[in-house]
């Protein structure tokens, strides 16, 4: 299925010196959802989930710098700036607003998108992420990018850590080990080669984390509806730190995703999709999701 999905547009925005590459899924006349990457993903990872969107929502995509087709160089990047591409991508396509959906590493993009440019958005859905400072998340940064740094000999090793980490148990017990160890060697193998982007997307959540103090006005100013959405077995973002986020998000509604780990979207789509597009159609906290 995914393999017959292709874009209605797609190209580039030129910015920072570098090549942005984005996509855009629909005509234009509905409003769009902009799924916005994980750390080790790209555009593409999202095409078998756009027909649970589509034909309600046109979805809007991009990759950051390091992923798919965007530029991928070994300099710092900066997830404000990432961010902000997004803006300009809306721009040249010449959306006013959108429902962003961040999940992960794209939570980091997500929140840090709102604190710019939340008068540019219709909803706000965060998975699997925080906005404090938590010394175990912290520890365990330190701890992939040790891994990353060590290099393909060693990054191999740190795939397995990092898939026996991401996935709740009823996922793993129905797909199986056989199921999983094909995904965790596509992952290896897509980066054994690019271990950079990695570096540098994981070293660009210093600056965000080390902005926080400063930036915690603006992060409260978000009056957008924001809908906070984990999984329930999540072991990479425990809940009590991603419940946090309820006492910063002025507008916000706390709602878990059952029997799922850290990538809620992949391990139950039709809950998942179904109650975003609940949201995202009502653009109130006041909703009932999917029946």
């Amino acid at each position: 299925m995914a393999d017959q999905i292709s874009p209605t547009r797609e190209g580039f925005i030129e910015a920072d010196g570098h090549r942005i590459h984005w996509e855009y899924f629909g005509d234009g006349n509905r409003e769009a959802v902009c799924l916005l990457n994980g750390l080790a993903m790209s555009t593409k990872a999202w095409y078998s989930f756009l027909p649970l969107l589509q034909p309600e929502f046109d979805v809007l995509l991009y990759d950051y710098l390091g992923q798919g087709e965007s530029s991928a160089p070994d300099e710092p990047y900066s997830i404000t700036r990432i961010a902000a591409y997004l803006t300009m991508v809306m721009d040249a396509l010449r959306i006013e607003r959108i429902h962003s959906m961040g999940i992960s590493y794209g939570g980091f993009v997500a929140i840090e998108h709102a604190r710019q440019f939340h008068h540019r958005l219709h909803t706000l859905t965060l998975s699997g992420i925080i906005l404090s400072r938590e010394e175990l998340f912290e520890m365990y940064e330190a701890l992939s990018l040790r891994f990353y740094r060590l290099g393909p000999d060693c990054f191999g090793l740190y795939t397995h850590y990092l898939y026996e980490k991401i996935f709740g148990e009823p996922f793993v017990r129905k797909i199986g080990r056989d199921t999983l160890e094909p995904m965790r060697q596509r992952f290896e193998d897509r980066y054994k080669n690019s271990i950079h982007c990695l570096i540098r997307l994981t070293e660009a959540q210093e600056e965000y984390f080390g902005e926080l103090d400063s930036r915690m006005a603006g992060y409260r100013a978000v009056t957008t509806p924001t809908l906070i959405m984990p999984g329930e077995q999540d072991r990479a973002i425990p809940l009590w730190a991603q419940k946090k986020m309820l006492d910063v998000f002025p507008n916000s509604r706390w709602l878990t995703i059952p029997e799922c780990g850290h990538v809620a979207y992949l391990e139950q789509p039709a809950l998942f999709f179904g109650t975003l597009k609940a949201f995202m159609r009502s653009k109130t906290l006041d909703f009932e999701g999917p029946a």
